[in-house]
C-alpha cells in the first residue's frame, strides 16, 4: 500500500493575518520550485481569523495543489446557536480541506469528548473535508501503563459508526500529550509502535483496506532533527507540527526533509 505522508503545521492561537500571510508566502516560495508529486501533503492550520488571508495568498499563487488549508476545529452542528462556534460549512467556505479535531489541548481546556469528536469527524467527511484526529495519553497514564488501552478507547470511539471509504480518507495524529510543546520526543521506535498499534485497531474495527489507506501521522515537538528518523519507522505517515511549523526555516526544512517521498509500507 502507497501513502503519501502529510506534513501539517497547527499554528495554534499564534500569528496575526499580515504574519499568516507572511509564513504562508515563505512556503510558498519553497514550493513553486516543485510538482505536487514531489512534495509531501503540505497542510497549514491558520487561526479562524487568518484563514481568509491565507486563503487569499494560495488563490492568487498557483499552489492550490501543493499546500492546503486546515481549521483548527469545527462544531458538528451546521449553524445554529452556538456562540463563538465554527460550522464545518464555514470552514469549507472559507476555503479549509482539513479539519483538525480531538487535539488534546481541546480536551483538556474546553472539556471535548470522544462522543462529540465522532460527530465532528462524521460532519467533516459528510462534507467532503478531511479530519484529522488526534488521540494521545498523559504522562501519568503513559507511566502507569495505559497507553494502549486509552488510545485504542479514543480511536474506536472516534471511528464509530464510519464507513470503511470514510475511514479510509481520514487521517489520524498521534501526539503524546507529554510530548506536545515541552521539547521532550517520544522515541521513534515507540512512536511507531504506537501508530501501528493504532492501525490494528483500525484494521480489527473495519477492514484490511481502511487500515492500510488511513494515514496516521505523528505529533509532539517535531523538529527538523526529528523527521527523517521518524518518516523511516514502518508506520509513521507524516508530522503534525506546533512550533516549528511557525518559523520559515525551521518548517520548510521539514518539508525539505520529507521531499519525494513515497511511503510504500
Amino acid at each position: 500500500m502507497t501513502r503519501k505522508p502529510i506534513i501539517a503545521g497547527n499554528w495554534k492561537m499564534n500569528l496575526l493575518q499580515e504574519e499568516a500571510k507572511s509564513l504562508f508566502l515563505s512556503v510558498k516560495e519553497y514550493v513553486k520550485e516543485y510538482s505536487k508529486d514531489e512534495l509531501p501533503i503540505i497542510v497549514i492550520a491558520p487561526t479562524f481569523t487568518s484563514i481568509a488571508a491565507v486563503e487569499s495568498c494560495r488563490c492568487n499563487c498557483g499552489c492550490r495543489e501543493k499546500i492546503f488549508t486546515s481549521a483548527q476545529n469545527c462544531h458538528w452542528e451546521p449553524k445554529g446557536a452556538y456562540t463563538g462556534e465554527i460550522s464545518v460549512e464555514m470552514a469549507k467556505d472559507a476555503g479549509c480541506d482539513y479539519i483538525i479535531i480531538g487535539h488534546s489541548e481541546r480536551r483538556q481546556y474546553f472539556s471535548e469528548t470522544d462522543e462529540m469528536i465522532n460527530k465532528k469527524a462524521k460532519a467533516i467527511l459528510a462534507n467532503g473535508l478531511i479530519p484529522i484526529i488526534c488521540c494521545g495519553e498523559t504522562l501519568e497514564q503513559r507511566e502507569s501503563g495505559e497507553t494502549d488501552a486509552h488510545i485504542t478507547s479514543q480511536i474506536k470511539a472516534a471511528l464509530e459508526g464510519l464507513s470503511e471509504s470514510e475511514i479510509s480518507r481520514s487521517a489520524i495524529a498521534y501526539e503524546p500529550i507529554w510530548a506536545i510543546g515541552t521539547g521532550k520526543t517520544c522515541d521513534s521506535n515507540e512512536a511507531n509502535r504506537v501508530i501501528g498499534m493504532i492501525r490494528n485497531v483500525v484494521r480489527e474495527i473495519s477492514t484490511d483496506l481502511a487500515a492500510d489507506s488511513i494515514r496516521i501521522l505523528y505529533g509532539g515537538s517535531v523538529k527538523p532533527e526529528t523527521i527523517e528518523e521518524q518518516m523511516s519507522k514502518s508506520d509513521i505517515d507524516g508530522a503534525l507540527i506546533g512550533g516549528a511549523s511557525l518559523k520559515a526555516d525551521s518548517f520548510i526544512s521539514i518539508i525539505e526533509k520529507t521531499k519525494n517521498l513515497v511511503l510504500v509500507k
